[in-house]
């Protein structure tokens, strides 16, 4: 444990407001969002600028403490959890939270780590821009733990991972350092890319104070439709029709499960189903305009759609008729994760495979998981656009003690799917990174060279391993290797 004397020399250095030690306030930020992890800490630390946090960093390193860096708390992996005996301190970087300057000439945002992402949208729409991703969690997820997880989205399809929206960052090292990679270059060969080695670290080389971020036109007009199809193939043949009719102007492409639709229309109050005819499967596409010339996304789509079925690929399909109309359909889109998890233990995967693969992957991965687990249910929904599959396989009806089914079957079920994944191309963590729940598997999957240059970037930035312990980089006991 750390002791009241190394607390106090933060509290001299941060003030009151930066450091948290009551343990009800600390209790929340101790557990993951899934409830899974959880850990210990004797104090949040707060810093309210980057001299602040440079300053933290640097006395942490003296004393040799631990710290774990922390934006909305909203990993799916463990990754913003700390220790379970209490070795680290949380690094806080909610108290950053302005927008330092977005210009709509630039295109550009520099925003604090502790920005929420709803609040860059709303800021970004006032000057008639929009940043380009959201996820479910917009409404707490922060600009650093984005950065830092190369988090993904439900337009990764048209703009790519948060990698790709990243034009400079601010960071701290671990030895107190500021590295100030704000400026937004289009050119630039000084060497080695330290903007891309801190983005998907996940916090292990470095703090993210802040980034600059690429925005794009605000969009004058959308159309959103929600198409019913026989299967995942029909829904991958629907997004190439729509790719050849409609080009880049497909922003959004979701394939759903029906069972998985049913999870949101039973729990999540005020949803209904677009479409008035039950389907195997769905696909919500959205289609974007940056101008109002005629022909409109609406007229559009709905000559893709009108195509899609004289080919046989749409059973039913609904555009929405208004704004509030396609919000709603989003909103089903959003609550998948919430409802997922509303219906009791499960495992829940972050995968990707090869577009192409993604269809049969869905299906048979499914079968294979059941068959081979008597009991369980499993399903999926997913980015079909960038090959993302979130998979969920579920524990038999009726089992009271998931955390049991969990310790007992998880194991082996992580290693069925994360083998089918690999088998098929794939990838074990698509958009959530790796954290402490998939270390082992990396290090039990990845290839050696990979490990290796892993573990040799992690001791450049951090000899003393005070950044995040325990996260992504797998142990030596869990790889091949050593």
């Amino acid at each position: 444990m750390i002791g009241q004397d190394n607390i106090a020399r933060f509290m001299a250095l941060l003030g009151p407001k930066g450091v948290v030690t009551d343990p009800e306030d600390i209790a929340p930020w101790t557990s993951d969002w899934r409830g899974r992890f959880h850990g210990k800490a004797a104090a949040i630390l707060s810093p309210a600028d980057v001299q602040e946090v440079a300053a933290t960093v640097a006395l942490a390193a003296e004393l040799g403490i631990a710290l774990v860096p922390q934006g909305g708390n909203t990993s799916m992996v463990g990754g913003a959890t700390p220790p379970a005996d209490g070795s680290a301190l949380i690094l806080s970087l909610r108290r950053m939270n302005r927008i330092r300057s977005l210009s709509p000439d630039d295109n550009l945002a520099i925003c604090e780590a502790g920005v929420i992402l709803s609040n860059l949208h709303d800021a970004a729409a006032a000057a008639e821009r929009r940043f380009p991703l959201s996820l479910g969690a917009k409404g707490s997820a922060t600009i650093g733990g984005l950065v830092s997880t190369n988090a993904g989205g439900t337009q990764v399809l048209r703009h790519g991972t948060m990698r790709a929206l990243v034009e400079g960052i601010e960071a701290v090292l671990p030895d107190g350092r500021i590295f100030n990679g704000l400026d937004a270059l289009k050119k630039d060969n000084r060497g080695y890319d330290i903007k891309q080695l801190l983005i998907g670290a996940e916090g292990t080389l470095g703090v993210v104070t802040a980034a600059a971020l690429r925005l794009v036109p605000a969009i004058a007009a959308r159309a959103v439709g929600w198409v019913g199809v026989a299967s995942p193939a029909d829904a991958l043949a629907l997004l190439r029709l729509a790719e050849a009719e409609l080009g880049d102007s497909v922003e959004g492409f979701e394939v759903i499960a029906d069972e998985t639709l049913g999870f949101v229309l039973g729990h999540i109050h005020g949803t209904r189903s677009p479409i008035a005819t039950r389907t195997p499967w769905h696909v919500l596409i959205e289609v974007d305009h940056g101008d109002l010339r005629d022909p409109g996304p609406g007229e559009r789509l709905e000559g893709a759609l009108a195509l899609a079925f004289e080919r046989g690929i749409a059973i039913d399909a609904a555009i929405a008729a208004n704004e509030a109309q396609a919000e709603a359909f989003w909103r089903i889109r959003e609550s998948l994760s919430e409802s997922e998890k509303a219906q009791g233990p499960a495992l829940q995967y972050d995968i990707s495979v090869p577009v192409a693969r993604m269809p049969a992957f869905m299906i048979e991965a499914a079968q294979a998981a059941q068959a081979r687990f008597p009991g369980t249910t499993a399903s999926s929904f997913g980015h079909l656009g960038d090959g993302n599959v979130h998979f969920h396989v579920r524990a038999p009806k009726g089992t009271s003690d998931g955390p049991g089914w969990i310790a007992d079957q998880g194991q082996a079920i992580n290693a069925f799917v994360h083998d089918a994944v690999v088998a098929a191309g794939g990838s074990i963590s698509a958009e959530h990174g790796i954290g402490q729940m998939k270390r082992a598997e990396l290090g039990r999957l990845a290839e050696p060279a990979r490990i290796g240059a892993m573990r040799a970037i992690k001791a450049a930035f951090d000899p003393h391993g005070l950044f995040n312990p325990g996260k992504l980089i797998p142990l030596p006991h869990e790889t091949t290797q050593g």
